[in-house]
């Protein structure tokens, strides 16, 4: 018996041994698709008006809004009559995600470019300048598995040709690689010819934006660094400094000459008074989380989303007390649900908890924001917010909200353009 059991061992690590030579494991794969350098920069187009379909960030001015088809480029939208918004027109921009105006100039992301559109005459908008390679290479985000060689000559890369890889990992050669994320996450043309930009000021620009204006300069942020261009002649932005900042920013905010920046490890603050030089003053820093932040008088209010790439705290609205600005205190933090962008004016504060809706609070005591809870509306999916006096511009998964807030007690839905995803 002892003899049967010494041999039957034997056998079995002998077995084990053989199949430790080769370890197989698939793998989802993805393969980039390309597309050309010189094919992107001859993208751009104005269109007739799209259905939106995936919208991301978004921004008015003078009467329009215009809303971002996430990587597709921007919707604009007439609305003269808030009540009755009108699709106008879509600019084609390959990898948009965000932008700015000044005066009647649109300053616009193309993957690596940044390209300058003059809105001047709204039948034949177009494109007049380009700044190529002004952004870090964009890896578009995957949610599982892995990414295959990437060749940046072959161009920017719009998808992905997603296949099932066996794989031996016991050899010295592996496949795939993995690669970091950098981002992230809407008729005719006479319809326009009620609506003009002004050659003068800026536009206004929601929460969650990677783009904001301040005097001559324009301030964009990639994922580590503030980027300034110098917009005095606002067809042609000069490109003046890369100011590293930190790992993970994600929303500017400038207030008076003041330039707060939401990163997930906390807000850095940055004073405009020489707008061509942001000197850094303070930060406040909290558990990784993604944050937007907003601010009105002495109080910064910061909203942190935990759970998935944002990290495992629990979702919040932290108030700070920003009155001696170079010493940011945390002096209140509220329970959401998933809370995205957030807006203020004076002391009503709206604030997109995501699937949980709008929620609109009376800040006049920032100690009490969560016993004045004025407004709820939970039906919605609501991502970010522009309060713009008396109407609040929202966009989320579900399409763009306008309601009238001119008299609080009695806030009305003006319009809503609906999402047609795919």
């Amino acid at each position: 018996m002892k003899k049967i059991n010494g041999l039957f061992l034997l056998i079995i690590v002998a077995a084990l041994f053989s199949c430790s030579d080769k370890i197989e494991e698939t793998y989802i794969v993805h393969t980039p698709e390309y597309m050309s350098y010189d094919a992107l920069r001859s993208s751009f187009q104005m269109k007739s008006s799209q259905t939106i379909k995936q919208p991301g960030k978004f921004y008015f001015k003078d009467q329009l809004i215009f809303v971002n088809e996430y990587q597709k480029g921007i919707h604009i939208i007439d609305n003269s009559d808030p009540s009755n918004p009108q699709r106008v027109t879509f600019l084609e921009i390959p990898g948009n995600v965000d932008m700015a105006i000044k005066g009647d100039k649109l300053y616009a992301d193309s993957y690596v470019d940044l390209l300058t559109i003059d809105l001047s005459d709204m039948d034949n908008i177009k494109e007049v300048d380009r700044d190529e390679n002004v952004f870090p290479y964009i890896i578009p985000e995957i949610t599982k598995g892995s990414i295959s060689s990437i060749d940046e000559n072959k161009g920017v890369i719009t998808g992905y040709t997603v296949t099932e890889k066996t794989v031996d990992v016991t050899g010295d050669e592996v496949y795939y690689h993995r690669f970091p994320i950098w981002e992230n996450a809407f008729v005719n043309f006479d319809a326009l010819s009620s609506a003009k930009v002004n050659t003068n000021g800026a536009g206004t620009g929601g929460s969650m934006a990677r783009f904001t204006l301040h005097e001559n300069f324009l301030y964009i942020i990639d994922k580590a660094s503030l980027h300034l261009f110098n917009v005095d002649n606002n067809s042609d932005p000069t490109f003046t400094k890369k100011i590293p900042i930190s790992w993970q920013i994600e929303t500017l905010f400038p207030y008076n000459d003041i330039l707060f920046i939401g990163a997930q490890s906390g807000m850095f603050v940055y004073s405009l008074q020489d707008p061509a030089h942001p000197e850094y003053i303070s930060q406040f820093r909290h558990a990784s989380a993604c944050d937007p932040v907003v601010v009105e008088g002495d109080y910064a209010y910061v909203t942190l989303r935990g759970g998935n790439l944002c990290g495992a705290i629990e979702s919040q609205l932290n108030v700070i007390d920003i009155s001696t600005i170079e010493n940011p205190k945390m002096v209140k933090s509220y329970s959401m649900k998933e809370p995205y962008g957030l807006g203020i004016d004076g002391d009503i504060l709206f604030i997109c908890d995501g699937n949980d809706g709008l929620k609109i609070y009376d800040a006049e005591d920032p100690m009490m924001v969560d016993k004045n809870q004025i407004a709820h509306y939970s039906d919605i999916n609501a991502f970010d917010v522009i309060p713009l006096g008396d109407i609040l511009l929202l966009i989320g998964t579900d399409g763009l909200y306008q309601y009238d807030y001119s008299s609080i007690d009695d806030i009305k839905l003006l319009s809503h353009i609906q999402i047609y995803s795919n």
